[in-house]
């Protein structure tokens, strides 16, 4: 039974986690640490079931700036794979600031993470763009996968048009031999934009 995010006793935050705690899932959480899932906390959630727990306590909260704090909190617990992954789903959008979200990509730990983060919220987020471009130029390895992963929803939603300076960027990258899979599966979709 997931706690009421709205209780007066308890924070949401804390709410959500005891959610996460009953949704465990001891097989995926060690195949996780198996894989060497870099999080010292990990249910095993699956994220369909993130994504009914956080549906749950963007009801229950129902502010947006409510819903942006408790975000934050979530995200800051860099040792919680699920408060890394339930983050994204609950912050809105529109209150996500270009400088903020570069702040939230400076220290993503995985392509899990990242992958969520840019599917659930950064494709959404009015400066999309930008944040994509200062992604792409970054020195990190994480940030430009996560730049990269945001082109292809980007892509995806119709929101960044296929052009030449945009399919030399990615055969340069792919050049160096990151992230190849990804890479590939932009240039894939670039080509049958065309």
């Amino acid at each position: 039974m997931m706690n009421s995010v709205s209780e007066t006793n308890d924070n949401p935050a804390r709410l959500l986690r005891k959610d996460f705690f009953a949704y465990r899932n001891g097989i995926i959480a060690d195949k996780l640490r198996n894989a060497g899932d870099p999080h010292t906390i990990i249910m095993g959630n699956l994220l369909a079931d993130l994504l009914t727990i956080t549906n749950h306590a963007r009801n229950s909260i129902g502010d947006d700036a409510r819903l942006a704090s408790v975000a934050q909190e979530l995200w800051t617990d860099t040792h919680s794979r699920e408060c890394r992954l339930a983050a994204p789903m609950l912050f809105p959008p529109e209150l996500m600031s270009k400088q903020l979200a570069l702040q939230w990509c400076e220290n993503i730990e995985t392509t899990e993470v990242a992958d969520n983060l840019c599917h659930k919220l950064l494709r959404h987020i009015p400066e999309s763009q930008e944040v994509m471009n200062e992604l792409i130029s970054s020195e990190g390895q994480m940030q430009r996968y996560t730049g990269y992963r945001l082109m292809q929803g980007l892509l995806a939603l119709g929101k960044l048009h296929p052009t030449a300076s945009l399919r030399t960027l990615v055969e340069a990258e792919a050049d160096q031999g990151h992230f190849t899979s990804l890479l590939k599966d932009i240039l894939e979709e670039l080509n049958e934009m065309d």
